[in-house]
């Protein structure tokens, strides 16, 4: 396996400049990362749409189960129109979701924390579920600047991606 991953060397060092790329393009301009990711969640959620409703036209015609499968894709096709019309707005909803996410995980988890012994790591639980509250409500304050700081941390995944892609091209590039 390892002849055939140095063979390919250059594929992971492409990957890694790709990445690297794309680091620097979330620090540098996050408004237009995450409204590219904006756009790839529309265009995913129109695709996904017209599969669906030709999933529902398909057991329409076998004589089988197809509302749903219809509502489904028209559900899809309503959501990736609005993503595409409204992309600040998909932004915003996005973020909002993730902030009640955060703040009602924190809650749990602080409520299994007392359930917890504290020779089990009661007080991480503890923590951590501070730390998904913390996150949550700041999320639900300010959602935009939640936006910027999901950006910045895409970035900096891409970017230690990106050399950690790079670091074993090169280490594999010896090999070969």
């Amino acid at each position: 396996m390892q002849s055939a991953l140095a063979k390919n060397w250059w594929a992971f060092a492409i990957r890694g400049v790709l990445g690297i790329l794309f680091g620097i393009i979330a620090f540098a301009w996050p408004g237009v990362t995450m409204l590219s990711l904006v756009l790839v969640f529309a265009a995913y959620a129109i695709v996904d749409g017209v599969f669906a409703i030709v999933a529902a036209v398909r057991a329409a015609g076998r004589h089988q189960s197809w509302v749903l499968f219809l509502l489904e894709g028209v559900v899809g096709l309503l959501v990736g129109v609005l993503a595409v019309l409204w992309p600040a707005l998909t932004v915003v909803v996005f973020v909002t979701l993730i902030g009640f996410w955060a703040l009602l995980s924190g809650g749990l988890m602080l409520g299994a924390a007392f359930r917890v012994g504290p020779e089990h790591g009661r007080w991480w639980f503890v923590l951590g579920g501070i730390a998904s509250i913390v996150y949550g409500a700041l999320l639900l304050i300010a959602p935009l600047i939640g936006a910027l700081v999901l950006t910045w941390w895409i970035g900096a995944y891409a970017l230690v991606f990106g050399i950690a892609m790079l670091v074993a091209a090169f280490r594999l590039r010896a090999l070969a």
